[in-house]
């Protein structure tokens, strides 16, 4: 059995690969990496709307990898609609990339469970090969912050590179063209910025568990000693 410093370490570790794995299966099933407004370009130039007017043309657009939602006003009021990636959308995006944002959060899922299977292995047993110990946990833990950056990265080029908002926004309008006014990334898309983060930070811990942290000395008890005067009496 390893010693009570190391069974702490591998446990918060553990502890961490679970947050990490949650922390992208949130993100992944949520509808918030990007936000933004939208404004009803056709209406507007129907009407020539001014900019104090441009607020009655102005609407709301979320979205996920998955699916999200709109509200675009064309001078008839709100009209708000559900947005699905899957199946017909994904084709007029850049479906590759799109996929393989998908596919490397997935990889970076894999990754850290397997990193939690060898915490909790350290947290119980001595590994016998190095794979298995300290070197393994930070390969493991390198690959799912690898390919969790790889996600990130690859959403950020759809995002400033291939128009993904605009695309999304005017799937299906055959009547207005709606122009996107300003987008950010929304929380979604910081969980999976988090949990790389998180793979730092097990590698942190994971490098702790090696210090040899002082064992408590036993002091043993003074022997009485006995001068030659003791035995006169």
């Amino acid at each position: 059995m390893p010693g009570l410093w190391k069974r702490i370490t591998f446990s918060l570790a553990s502890a961490l690969c679970i947050g990490s794995v949650l922390l992208l299966v949130v993100a992944l099933s949520t509808e918030r990496w990007v936000t933004g407004r939208i404004l009803c370009k056709t209406g507007a130039e129907i009407v020539n709307a001014s900019d104090p007017e441009l607020d009655q043309f102005t609407g709301h657009i979320y979205y996920g990898l998955f699916q999200g939602g709109k509200t675009k006003n064309c001078g008839l009021g709100n009209r708000s609609s559900k947005i699905y990636i899957f199946p017909k959308l994904v084709q007029t995006l850049n479906g590759g990339l799109h996929m393989m944002v998908i596919l490397f959060l997935l990889v970076s899922v894999g990754f850290a469970l397997v990193s939690l299977s060898f915490c909790i292995y350290n947290a119980r047993k001595v590994p016998y090969q190095s794979i298995k110990g300290h070197k393994g946990l930070y390969l493991w833990n390198f690959i799912a912050a690898l390919f969790g950056a790889l996600g990130v990265l690859c959403f950020l080029a759809a995002l400033r590179h291939h128009s993904l908002t605009e695309r999304v926004a005017n799937y299906r309008e055959n009547l207005f063209l709606l122009s996107v006014l300003d987008d950010s990334l929304d929380w979604s898309f910081w969980l999976g910025v988090a949990s790389i983060g998180t793979h730092v930070v097990i590698c942190g811990v994971v490098a702790m568990s090696r210090i040899k942290l002082p064992k408590p000395e036993n002091k043993k008890p003074e022997e009485p000693t006995i001068s030659a005067l003791d035995l006169l009496y």
